[in-house]
């Protein structure tokens, strides 16, 4: 069983910031890349940010400059720091992993079951 717990969400001001976190649990032998996606209301699922396990990232325009996406290996746990927040933010974010399983052999995407967070004065 592979759960990914996420924490940090809640209501912040535009210009605030806000940082979640998402650890993996479970039977997992390899964590292969984590992320972030949100979903604001009457819109679909985006890519917020990425991390593999070498270290690379990727990141939605809109978010460049403002947020930063971080993992701790040993603890398979993945974090973003969000910055300068804005009330266009606002959304449901996921957190994502790609991983192998105990008894796996090949990867498999994971979510975990989303934090809202609110930009709004």
């Amino acid at each position: 069983q592979v759960q990914l717990v996420e924490s940090g969400g809640g209501l912040v001001q535009p210009g605030g910031s806000l940082r979640l976190s998402c650890a993996a649990t479970g039977s997992i032998v390899r964590v292969n890349a984590m992320g972030w996606y949100r979903q604001a209301p009457g819109k679909q699922r985006e890519l917020v940010a990425r991390i593999i396990s070498g270290g690379s990232t990727n990141y939605a325009d809109s978010v460049k400059g403002r947020f930063t996406i971080s993992r701790d290996n040993a603890k398979n746990t993945v974090y973003l720091q969000m910055n300068s927040l804005r009330p266009e933010d606002t959304a449901v974010y996921y957190c994502n992993a790609a991983l192998i399983r105990v008894g796996d052999f090949t990867s498999r995407n994971y979510w975990g079951q989303g934090t809202q967070v609110t930009v709004s004065a």
